[in-house]
């Protein structure tokens, strides 16, 4: 069957998420704290390590005991759940200030994420072929102002956020959803992302799936244009 639409995720596949020692910078700026680069490099280092930031590294360890570890499995189907795991994260960090909410805060801030330089590119190219697009993502916040700050939320169709449907990927729930918002069947909808567990799991209703790597925004300029083969 011809491929007529996509999904895509949001991090580490359409937009990156700043490196950590910006994204601790911008946590203690906002709460006034003078801190050497030195001490910015070794507390981002062990942020990075506890998977302190929402879409940068995971954790070096999944949380300890069955009650920590389920709600970090299940931390993307409410903003509170969300807010908790990686405020938790942070924590666990060791940080020498009380920076963890304002630190949560500057993830969601649109100038903390960097689009993929073929997003605009690929996005464009799918709605010229009357292709449409659904962001699938498992997430705590609403992340369509950063798709409108980068200009790219006119690209998209629809916006399926795990938080707002209460399933996650990789529940087959969560992509039959955004197929139905594009009024196309499973098959007829290809899914991009870069996770093979969370996003492979659209290949359970049969549509193609397309990886790519999770990398660094400079160091992946036009993975994303694969798609554009699948799509007749």
């Amino acid at each position: 069957m011809t491929v007529k639409g996509c999904m895509f995720d949001f991090s580490g596949t359409l937009f990156r998420i700043e490196p950590a020692a910006d994204w601790l910078r911008g946590g203690l700026e906002a709460a006034g704290v003078a801190a050497s680069a030195d001490e910015v490099a070794y507390w981002s280092a062990r942020l990075e390590a506890t998977g302190a930031q929402p879409g940068g590294t995971p954790p070096a360890r999944e949380p300890a005991g069955e009650a920590a570890g389920a709600e970090w499995a299940l931390r993307d189907l409410t903003a509170e759940r969300h807010r908790r795991a990686y405020t938790g994260r942070s924590r666990a960090a060791g940080l020498p200030w009380d920076v963890h909410d304002l630190l949560y805060d500057r993830h969601m801030a649109p100038e903390a994420w960097r689009p993929y330089p073929d997003a605009a590119e690929v996005l464009g190219a799918l709605r010229e072929r009357g292709a449409p697009v659904a962001v699938v993502s498992n997430i705590g916040w609403d992340l369509r102002p950063v798709f409108a700050a980068h200009g790219l939320d006119v690209l998209v169709d629809a916006f399926v956020l795990s938080y707002e449907v209460g399933a996650q990927k990789p529940d087959p729930a969560i992509f039959r959803a955004a197929c139905a918002q594009l009024g196309l069947a499973p098959q007829e909808v290809a899914m991009v992302g870069d996770n093979r567990e969370a996003d492979g799991g659209a290949a359970a209703l049969g549509c193609p799936v397309l990886l790519v790597d999770h990398l660094p925004a400079e160091r992946r300029p036009g993975a994303l244009r694969g798609v554009l083969d699948l799509v007749g």
